[in-house]
């Protein structure tokens, strides 16, 4: 099967004026695309893939690879009651010229339920799983061209000291554990040993930012943690198309694509 791979800014009216006349292939739009098909995050929610065998998938953003990748990782040991999470973004690529901001621009809360897409987007991705979550999220943009960095907090059920955390976060291939607190730093080693200068984690976690708290019946994990920009959606384009091109035997070459996530940095 051929796999078709948008790598525009306009990949949902491209799907409008040519691809939904084109019968056969699998189209893949990344990102800022909603709407263009069933979004997909590689290790997240891989069943939709040969469940709905999709015609059309959303690589999800960056962000909410991050998100998403923390949420299932404590939810699939202790049961997450909600998450609120604050998106510090960058104000622009290293490679791009404008938008670059003086100083930190703080933003709004469009959504009354979800306050921005971070968390709406995660909460679309998860439903494709039946899985629904609580979840709140803020963003602002710092005068930065490193990564994302993402607050969290996400209240659980039941009780988790922070060791019962770190290990949780270890045992997920997709997190990278880090005692480096500054972007750039982490940003310079996935730049010197990642494949092509990338970092293709969803997420990179300082441990020394982690505060577990626990309460009557619950336990609050709070941190910071750094997005490895357009490196999580490209793993999961991969991962997307190799399903698109092999059908239930891309499953046989996924190990292949995991040799390029780091398990600390």
């Amino acid at each position: 099967m051929t796999t078709v791979i948008d790598c525009t800014p306009s990949g949902n009216a491209n799907k409008v004026e040519y691809y939904s006349k084109i019968q056969g292939p699998l189209f893949i739009a990344q990102g800022s695309e909603k709407g263009f098909g069933t979004p997909y995050a590689y290790g997240i929610n891989d069943q939709i893939l040969e469940e709905n065998d999709p015609k059309f998938i959303q690589i999800v953003s960056c962000n909410t690879h991050n998100i998403a990748c923390l949420v299932k990782t404590l939810d699939d040991a202790r049961d997450v009651v909600s998450g609120d999470f604050v998106c510090l973004r960058r104000a622009n690529d290293i490679s791009q010229d404008g938008n670059f901001i003086a100083a930190p621009n703080v933003g709004t809360h469009p959504d009354a339920v979800y306050g921005t897409h971070h968390a709406r987007d995660v909460y679309d991705l998860f439903r494709t799983t039946g899985k629904i979550y609580n979840l709140f999220s803020s963003a602002m943009k710092v005068n930065s061209q490193y990564m994302h960095t993402i607050r969290f907090s996400i209240s659980v059920k039941g009780s988790l000291s922070k060791d019962d955390v770190i290990t949780l976060f270890r045992k997920n291939e997709f997190i990278a554990l880090t005692q480096k607190q500054s972007a750039n730093k982490i940003f310079s080693f996935g730049r010197d040993h990642g494949f092509y200068g990338r970092t293709y984690n969803q997420t990179v976690v300082p441990i020394n930012s982690l505060c577990v708290k626990s309460g009557p019946g619950s336990t609050m994990v709070t941190g910071f943690c750094f997005t490895p920009q357009d490196g999580n959606s490209l793993l999961s384009s991969v991962a997307a198309s190799l399903y698109g091109v092999y059908g239930s035997e891309y499953k046989s070459l996924l190990p292949t694509l995991n040799k390029l996530l780091f398990s600390d940095i």
